[in-house]
């Protein structure tokens, strides 16, 4: 197929902030986790889909098939959806307080 590209589960694109390897990061309506530490505007490596321990709000019990969206003011996942963007699902009991859970980013664009 002469216009294959790539798979999509990860890519590269412009860090939007200094971003840590194993952070979330948002650009545009695009949502990942850095595979690597980047400064703004560098190349990093998002990966869009699979399973990761991610930093969550403390304050939130999340359960198995909780929605989960990206919350891109704070830098973390929550449950919380108003004004943050859906990007996967609880894929672990994660309880309150707890600084992190397991999301299953499934790598659709919203």
């Amino acid at each position: 197929m002469k216009n294959y590209v790539q798979a999509g589960n990860t890519i590269t694109v412009p860090a939007p902030y200094a971003v840590a390897s194993g952070a979330g990061a948002k650009v545009g309506a695009i949502i990942g986790i850095a595979q690597h530490s980047a400064v703004i505007t560098d190349p990093v490596l998002l990966s869009r889909e699979g399973v990761f321990t991610v930093a969550k709000v403390s304050a939130q019990a999340w359960a198995v098939g909780d929605k989960i969206y990206w919350d891109d003011a704070a830098k973390n996942f929550t449950t919380t959806s108003s004004a943050n963007t859906l990007v996967g699902t609880a894929l672990a009991i994660a309880v309150n307080p707890t600084a992190t859970g397991v999301v299953l980013l499934d790598g659709c664009v919203r």
